[in-house]
């Protein structure tokens, strides 16, 4: 379940900087918001490929779009954060809450079967200092998505004991 991102919801500062962005189109600052719009979408575009492609981050590219179209756009900005994929990750990364343990380990698997299938099958063996460059690349974003903090959800597994009560889960009832 996702949740759409509204005004009420931006930091202080992030409501300064969608207020300012706000103006009169046409003012002194609309090249700079242009230039900040357009630099946005190239970041939603890496991004975006560094979601198909393991050499490539996703995360630093989408952080740096979402600031840009802070300062630019704040149609776009809610976009991205309001965005099915992205939206929900993005929101909880910059919260400080992490990405959820599954997303996590999906990320790992992916990245690790597709360098090893690039180095095996696509980098020759002579080219040996390419299968060591792809190697300490998985090993640093493996260590990054370790670091981030893991998002636990309020919703209990079906594992999980219902908590007991400190009569060992009798209930009294009253007549």
């Amino acid at each position: 379940m996702s949740t759409v991102l509204k005004t009420e919801q931006l930091s202080a500062t992030e409501k300064k900087q969608v207020h300012e962005i706000g103006g009169v189109s046409g003012g002194p600052g609309t090249l700079r918001r242009v230039l900040l719009t357009l630099a946005g979408t190239v970041f939603v575009a890496l991004g975006v490929l560094g979601a198909l492609l393991p050499v490539l981050p996703t995360t630093p590219f989408l952080l740096l779009a979402a600031a840009c179209y802070l300062r630019s756009s704040a149609r776009l900005y809610r976009r991205l954060l309001n965005n099915r994929i992205f939206g929900e990750h993005l929101r909880r990364y910059r919260a400080g809450e992490g990405l959820p343990r599954a997303f996590k380990i999906w990320t790992v698997a992916l990245l690790w079967t597709t360098l090893s299938a690039s180095a095996f099958f696509a980098v020759p063996a002579r080219l040996w200092w390419v299968r060591l460059l792809l190697l300490a690349v998985g090993i640093g974003v493996t260590i990054h998505l370790v670091c981030i903090p893991t998002f636990r959800s309020d919703k209990r597994s079906f594992s999980a004991r219902p908590e007991q009560s400190a009569d060992g889960g009798k209930q009294q009832t009253r007549s």
